[in-house]
């Protein structure tokens, strides 16, 4: 797995990325070795916020949190990506390595709730869009008019489908439709 890292208002330690290296070398089984990893460090007053993000095949797996120390947060995403992936490894088996899942990959022990319940999504509502061209601050003026938390739009700029949201931090981000040629 290739780990990209980028520091933000912080200095990343030698020691720092060691220990990513080797949390994240307990997945080598789970993802394909054309695996990607791009790790972000933030450090914002006393806040450190460690966001990994590993595109593996089309997959994106995603965690993010924020505490006191990096150390810590790095741990507690770990913990997330490990329950991410063993919450949804009937649907992953099929695009994960056959063997990912003989061993466990975290050492705490699982409930046998857990263990045995298949996770179902019932789409409960369907609603239709009508897609107008406007740009992404008309798209953000009419997401906030409405109180959503994300809003979806033809951008005017690209002719693309594009989505704007509020992110955690009160920040705005947009997702713009891309199609594989």
């Amino acid at each position: 797995m290739k780990i990209t890292y980028t520091a933000r208002k912080v200095t990343l330690k030698d020691n720092f990325k060691e220990r990513v290296e080797k949390k994240l070398r307990k997945y080598d089984r789970v993802f394909s070795d054309a695996a990607e990893a791009f790790v972000v460090v933030t450090v914002y007053k006393n806040r450190q916020t460690v966001e990994i993000t590993i595109n593996d095949n089309g997959m994106i797996y995603r965690v993010e949190d924020t505490k006191a120390e990096m150390n810590e947060a790095l741990d507690v995403n770990m913990d997330k990506l490990a329950r991410q992936i063993r919450k949804n490894k009937t649907r992953l088996s099929k695009r994960l390595r056959e063997s990912a899942f003989d061993e466990p990959l975290i050492d705490e022990p699982v409930e046998e709730d857990e263990q045995e319940q298949e996770v179902s999504y019932d789409l409960f509502r369907t609603k239709k869009v009508f897609l107008k061209p406007m740009s992404p601050d008309e798209a953000i003026l009419r997401m906030n008019m409405v109180g959503h938390k994300f809003f979806m739009f033809l951008n005017a700029d690209t002719d693309k489908i594009s989505v704007v949201y509020i992110r955690d931090n009160g920040d705005y981000g947009m997702l713009e439709s891309e199609t594989d040629e």
